[in-house]
């Protein structure tokens, strides 16, 4: 709507245009949402609906020696006076203060049910009670001492503080959880000591490196404990950074039973994960097979957790079913660290480690000099009572003569001693059997004691040596209240090494002939049969690839594509018939021909080109996970791999159509995962037909005819560099040329 529009006679009308109108509406509720509710202060750690609970109890006197009020009390008092939103999200932000489960250090003492690891919800408020902890004491220590400034509440008609003077890093310690407007946060917690121990390196060494803290915080310290298993190079990345995340695994142990059984007890599953849907997801996977390994899960928690694995074969090592657990499961979990908090100036941001704690202690420096500050304008006020107190004490007749007799005592009182008009009115206050304490040592004696105390104090907010002594001070004290019953719940360890899969110790170890056509029919038999046996193929098919192996291998498939296929030998067809094509087993087109078929042993393998091209490649590198095989050796247009064989040698031998043969030391030849390699033969015309490997030892051999092998012991003449032509075979090579 444009501004020279009519829009009325009502003068609070205005005319904007709508984009803008909305853009600055939008940008007030962001802002609203990232300040007001989403995003934790640095130097509190709380939320504003945190920080209304804490001083709401403070004000209903809940603190941690006192009785229990019920949850609703609360409640009520915090949504009437402080936060005018919803009883619920009121209730549910107390509950969460109230878990062991959820925070490391409570804020609420809860009485009733608060809920449970399973995810169950809390008794309705009316149910439950609630008061402070120690820790939310620690919190609110000096809050009435004008350590903290105060704004009006939503309705004017009291206070509330902006901030709390937070004598406990709450921040790091408890962390914090939010999404906001285009940003969230996400802190777990950690161990208080090892926060005051980095936390007193830091007054020492303020330009201390996140390398130095972390010899003295080792990572989160979860209220569910676990194994923290993040390597240490992404830990210090993440405290670096204020960006990162850890991988925290469930904690576990094995139980032997008798004959020779075992089973698994998990003890502490991952922060945050509820044990209830964990074992319903698990139990879910049991039954769509996707957990082959095991046999039964149970639930046998009481006050302890306690979740027992039972294995399908007590062949399994424990190490490796849970390594599969951990892999499919939320057994590990991974906890997101996002330091996105706001700052003393109330900005959002991303801060470090360092950072989060420098904004902690800046803070209690702040608080420090306004406590003092505070303490020695009552100190002024007493003494100055005490004073007159005094003047009284000398002159006790000659006062009580001018109380009884002067119309205006206070003035006379004033002009006759020179007291100030406070004294006055301490003195005129004073009823009088107080008389009878108005002892000259015992008023002098605090007289004095308060102006020791008062240059102590003095002498504190003019030194910043000394305000970080007694800051310094302060925080080992808060950490002799944990040192003794807060051990680290979450240890620190590494993920073992392990490749073997435990659905594979299932698998019976027996031998097996494996049998391949010209065509892709595949098959497994039983045994270790003899490799010259006839064997039966359909009408017009006929061998390729007869090779022994184990039920426990896993067979390659290298085609013309360039690509390596995997196949497990356990779910190759059975019996004595003619198999399976093997393009149902793997998505192989119909057009592309198997060019070897080898089994997987942890070999180097060499692959070639019709083109001459050729490389190296491990045996594990190859393996494929999908039905869509591995790249490994890349091919254009009409070319073709042509080759594949087993690295046991030191040197190559290649031939090309034109029967022409060159070797050359393996190591010329690249190692690669995937790529067109390096040429091996140079052609006119024609291309590569064949490769192996030998030694160069026992010489070159390949297949005569009858069956017979021959072996060229002397290579001299063929030896020469990678990529040249080559010269033709010895006589009675074979032909087409082939080394198989």
């Amino acid at each position: 709507m444009s501004d020279d529009i009519m829009v009325g006679s009502d003068d609070r009308i205005v005319g904007t245009e709508f984009s803008a109108a909305l853009s600055e509406r939008y940008l007030a509720y962001a802002l609203s949402t990232i300040t007001s509710r989403s995003l934790p202060d640095v130097r509190d750690g709380l939320k504003p609906v945190h920080r209304r609970l804490l001083y709401a109890m403070r004000q209903l006197k809940l603190d941690p020696g006192q009785g229990f009020k019920k949850s609703a009390r609360v409640v009520g008092d915090v949504m009437g006076k402080f936060h005018p939103h919803g009883d619920a999200a009121i209730y549910d932000a107390m509950v969460r203060l109230a878990q062991e489960f959820a925070m490391r250090y409570r804020l609420v003492d809860g009485q009733g049910n608060f809920g449970n690891i399973d995810g169950d919800n809390a008794a309705a408020m009316r149910y439950t009670e609630a008061r402070m902890t120690n820790v939310a004491q620690l919190l609110l220590d000096g809050i009435d001492e004008d350590t903290v400034d105060f704004r009006s509440t939503y309705d004017g008609e009291s206070e509330e503080p902006t901030l709390l003077p937070a004598g406990f890093p709450n921040l790091l310690a408890n962390g914090a959880q939010g999404i906001a407007v285009g940003m969230a946060t996400s802190i777990p917690p950690h161990n208080v000591t090892e926060l005051a121990d980095a936390a007193l390196h830091l007054i020492k060494h303020p330009n201390a490196s996140v390398d130095t803290l972390l010899q003295y915080v080792k990572g989160p310290d979860f209220p569910t404990g676990g194994i923290l298993v993040e390597p240490q190079d992404s830990i210090r990345e993440a405290y670096s950074t204020g960006r990162g995340g850890f991988r925290v695994r469930a904690r576990w142990s094995v139980e032997k039973e008798k004959g020779g059984a075992w089973q698994i007890v998990v003890s502490e599953i991952p922060y945050q994960v509820q044990k209830s849907r964990l074992i319903e997801r698990m139990a879910d996977m049991l039954q769509a097979k996707k957990l082959p390994f095991l046999a039964d899960i149970r639930d046998e928690s009481a006050e302890d957790l306690r979740i027992v694995l039972e294995p399908k074969s007590r062949r399994m090592e424990p190490d490796v079913v849970m390594e599969s657990l951990f892999k499919a499961t939320d057994l590990e979990s991974r906890v997101p660290l996002n330091l996105n908090v706001l700052d003393a100036d109330g900005r959002p941001g991303v801060m470090d480690l360092r950072g989060a704690l420098n904004a902690w202690l800046a803070h209690r420096q702040v608080v420090l000099v306004r406590r003092s500050n505070f303490r020695l304008g009552k100190i002024a006020a007493r003494l100055e009572v005490l004073e007159g107190y005094l003047i009284v004490f000398l002159n006790l007749d000659e006062v009580i003569a001018i109380i009884r007799e002067a119309e205006n005592p206070r003035i006379r009182l004033i002009e006759r001693f020179e007291l100030t008009e406070t004294q006055a009115n301490a003195i005129l206050d004073m009823r009088l059997r107080s008389l009878r304490r108005l002892e000259e040592m015992a008023l002098k004696t605090e007289r004095d004691e308060l102006i020791s105390e008062q240059e102590g104090l003095r002498a504190l907010v003019a030194d910043e040596a000394l305000q970080w002594q007694k800051i310094s001070g302060e925080i080992r004290d808060m950490k002799a209240m944990f040192a003794k019953t807060d051990r680290r719940r979450t240890d620190c360890g590494e993920a073992p090494e392990i490749d073997l899969d435990a659905a594979e110790m299932l698998i019976e170890r027996e031998p097996v002939t494996i049998i391949c056509s010209e065509k892709g029919w595949i098959r497994a038999m039983k045994g270790h049969l003899d490799l010259d046996s006839e064997f039966k193929y359909k009408e017009g098919d006929g061998p390729a690839f007869v090779l022994h192996a184990e039920t426990t291998d896993k067979i390659l498939l290298f085609a013309e594509n360039g690509r390596f296929y995997t196949l497990a030998a356990d779910k190759l067809p059975k019996g004595r018939g003619f198999g399976e094509p093997v393009s149902l087993m793997v998505d192989l087109p119909a057009d592309v021909e198997i060019v070897r078929l080898i089994k997987a042993e942890g070999k180097q393998l060499l692959v070639a080109a019709s083109t001459g091209h050729g490389l190296r490649v491990q045996t594990d590198a190859a393996l494929a996970q999908t039905r869509t095989g591995k790249q490994v050796l890349n091919i254009s247009g009409s070319d073709r791999a042509v080759a594949c064989c087993p690295v046991d040698g030191d040197m190559v031998a290649v031939v090309g159509v034109n029967r022409k043969l060159v070797a050359f030391p393996v190591e010329e030849v690249p190692e690669m995962s995937r790529g067109k390699g390096v040429i091996l033969q140079r052609y006119k015309d024609g291309g590569l037909a064949d490769i192996t490997v030998y030694s160069s030892a026992t010489g070159l051999s390949w297949k005569a005819g009858g069956g017979r092998t021959r072996t060229e012991s002397d290579m001299t003449p063929w030896l020469g560099k990678r990529a040249s032509a080559g010269k033709l075979p010895p006589t009675g090579f074979p032909r087409p040329a082939k080394f198989t």
